[in-house]
């Protein structure tokens, strides 16, 4: 497609990550941020990591820092937004934004859980509103949820889903805006299952961990769970679950053990504690070997 005017407003880690690919796929990116140090900062982080990827450095240079919103949004085809998970925060983000922008301009959220509708309800034209969800770290997780709500155009869900193929993304269309969308809705209720074996002293979190990285975890990156349904037979996917549906933890709130957790304190890597507990160095090799392993996985799906 051809190249497009992109203005990415947060220069925090998603921020500055989302505008690194879309650089390095060829766009003209503008990188806004209320916070004149985080601005400041968003260049060399790009570079850097441009630079341990093995990446085209140069991709840096279509980078234009903004701190005047008005300015930055001033010729932007698409525009997202990615600061924190605030509701009231992106709501009042979105009428600003509205304002300065072309009547034709494509406004996206970059949201984790909450529903699009809830941030975009009070637009003047909702029909070129819409949610992109990018997993952390952006330039390494292929996958970006596109996420349309009740009033979004056709032409706009199209357009963004072509955006962000030709960045070398995945984009995976989210017809119906639900919290969570598709990944963290799939994610959580493995969570929730996991949390209640360790409630409910059936194992410990380490073994949890443990059983899924070394069982089905392998398989997941090449064989996705209703793939595996339709291999094993959907008869034998009935049967299983008519055994253990009813004993699946099915709580509509959160688990009483995790809210203790974070009553306590124990608030994981944040305080060393969680269900596990992590010194330093243990959270520091945790974190480099999830780096490590999806690097690995760029350079293969490179080579494919």
């Amino acid at each position: 497609m051809s190249k497009a005017k992109i203005t990415v407003i947060g220069a925090g880690f998603m921020g500055h990550g989302i505008a690194q690919v879309f650089a390095l796929a060829g766009h003209d990116v503008t990188l806004y941020d209320s916070v004149a140090d985080t601005l400041a900062t968003a260049k060399a982080r790009i570079l850097t990591n441009l630079k341990d990827l093995g990446d085209d450095e140069r991709a840096v240079e279509r980078v234009t820092l903004q701190g005047d919103m008005a300015l930055a949004l001033r010729e932007a085809d698409y525009v997202v937004e990615a600061v924190l998970e605030d509701l009231p925060l992106k709501q009042k983000l979105f009428a600003e934004i509205e304002r300065h922008v072309r009547p034709d301009t494509i406004l996206a959220s970059n949201t984790s859980v909450i529903p699009i509708t809830s941030i975009m309800q009070t637009l003047k034209r909702r029909e070129r509103a819409l949610g992109t969800h990018w997993w952390n770290p952006p330039f390494l997780v292929p996958l970006v949820e596109v996420i349309q709500t009740e009033w979004t155009s056709p032409e706009a869900i199209d357009f963004t889903m072509k955006l962000h193929a030709d960045a070398g993304k995945e984009p995976a269309h989210v017809k119906k805006d639900v919290p969570g969308f598709i990944g963290n809705r799939l994610q959580h209720a493995l969570w929730r299952e996991a949390i209640a074996l360790v409630e409910n002293g059936i194992c410990d979190a380490e073994t949890v961990d443990s059983v899924i990285k070394a069982a089905f975890g392998r398989r997941l990156a090449v064989l996705g769970p209703l793939e595996n349904a339709d291999m094993v037979g959907t008869d034998l996917t009935l049967a299983i679950h008519q055994t253990v549906l009813d004993d699946i933890d099915s709580r509509p709130g959160p688990s009483p053990y995790l809210e203790k957790l974070v009553a306590d304190g124990k608030l994981g890597f944040k305080s060393g504690e969680g269900f596990r507990t992590w010194s330093p160095q243990q959270q520091a090799e945790l974190r480099a070997k999830v780096v490590a392993h999806l690097k690995e996985a760029r350079t293969r799906d490179q080579q494919a």
